[in-house]
């Protein structure tokens, strides 16, 4: 681990760093040295020039179903850390979170530091994953598993949309993490390979207990590659106003405001482009090149979209969501809204999702259709030690 410290920062120089309110430093790193740009000689793609692709699919011209909030990006020129430093990075350059050896000691090997989990055997993916007992490292003789509410289409594809509205579950002793997220995949087995982003609780990870902007991928059915954010040689980031692994806020509450944040993956000359808060070319926030599948099959195009939510735990798993099932609707059950997939002639369409719910007595999830959130999901539920 202090190896990896140790390549992970050499050759590059910071001229500005600030520190968030949970106390996480953040580095500013010209975009040519962070790390999957470092001693490489390549320079960061440029965005697609236009505007993603529409969804062509027909939507309602009423107002919106209920009344959202939208969240901000985390960085702004104006905004100012406890120290009075500027929470911004200059031009030319990203924030890039500070990883410390005493985050990293909280995992036993570095390859677990790097895992969707931190369980070398664990699957990160709601229908290529698996939960059988004998295939997952134990705590204390105690297995640890995955469980999902999501929604999920068959169909190749070049990434896709939603809003995600984000909320703050609590995570307890012998649990993990609680998240709602984006998966795009293709192949299978060993061959699996997806892109991935939503928001995360995962205290073990980032050290505080609020939802976090997270990105991951893997290349091999999260057996040996695969990581979070900027932590290793995979992503890269393009825009200044986003911080991977940050913490968002403000979150959405019971019967109260509904904070959300739209998400989407875009598939354009060899690059998975991540957009938030529009998909607008000013809105791309950086990308995965394609050279990281090898010639898989996301070096091409995805064959699969799915949307949900992911928890871990070993005796009891957290909530998902608010905490609340999709019964509840709207302000106090979570949802995405608005999905939709960029099919490979181009375009956009309207998903048709099938509904997954394995663990029913913990969270279930309920797609909908119709009217200006035309397709839609209400997923979650208040998670225990019956799941």
């Amino acid at each position: 681990m202090r190896s990896y410290l140790a390549d992970h920062y050499s050759g590059i120089t910071v001229p500005h760093s600030f520190m968030d309110e949970d106390g996480q430093v953040y580095d500013c790193v010209p975009i040519d040295q962070q790390p999957s740009l470092k001693g490489s000689g390549k320079k960061a793609a440029a965005p697609p020039p236009d505007k993603v692709p529409v969804n062509d699919g027909n939507h309602s011209a009423t107002a919106a179903k209920e009344e959202t909030l939208t969240l901000q990006a985390q960085l702004m020129p104006d905004r100012k850390d406890h120290l009075g430093n500027a929470m911004y990075c200059p031009d030319g350059t990203i924030p890039i979170r500070r990883v410390t050896l005493e985050e990293m000691s909280r995992f036993e090997s570095l390859d677990r530091f790097f895992h969707k989990g931190p369980f070398l055997t664990q699957k990160g993916h709601p229908r290529h994953g698996h939960d059988k007992v004998e295939d997952l490292d134990k705590i204390a003789g105690v297995a640890a598993t995955h469980k999902y509410a999501h929604a999920y289409q068959n169909v190749n594809n070049l990434g896709g949309h939603s809003f995600l509205n984000v909320w703050q579950p609590g995570i307890g002793s012998n649990q993990i993490f609680s998240l709602s997220q984006h998966w795009y995949a293709g192949g299978s087995g060993a061959n699996l390979q997806t892109v991935e982003c939503g928001w995360q609780v995962y205290p073990g990870k980032y050290g505080n207990s609020k939802p976090c902007l997270f990105i991951y991928w893997t290349a091999d059915g999260y057996n040996h590659t695969g990581n979070y954010n900027l932590d290793s040689k995979a992503f890269v980031q393009t825009n200044s106003a986003w911080t991977l692994g940050g913490s968002l806020s403000p979150v959405s509450t019971y019967n109260g405001g509904q904070w959300e944040l739209e998400f989407a993956y875009y598939l354009y000359q060899g690059n998975w482009w991540l957009y938030l808060k529009g998909t607008s070319y000013k809105e791309a926030i950086g990308y995965y090149p394609t050279s990281l599948f090898k010639g898989g099959q996301l070096s091409r195009y995805a064959q699969e979209i799915d949307y949900g939510g992911e928890t871990v735990g070993t005796t009891s798993w957290p909530g998902m969501g608010s905490g609340h099932f999709p019964a509840e609707g709207f302000g106090k059950a979570a949802y995405q809204r608005n999905i939709y997939y960029f099919p490979t002639t181009g375009g956009g369409l309207n998903s048709s999702l099938t509904a997954s719910q394995p663990s029913p007595a913990c969270y279930k999830i309920s797609v909908l259709s119709g009217g200006s959130w035309n397709p839609y999901f209400y997923f979650g539920g208040p998670g225990g030690s019956g799941c």
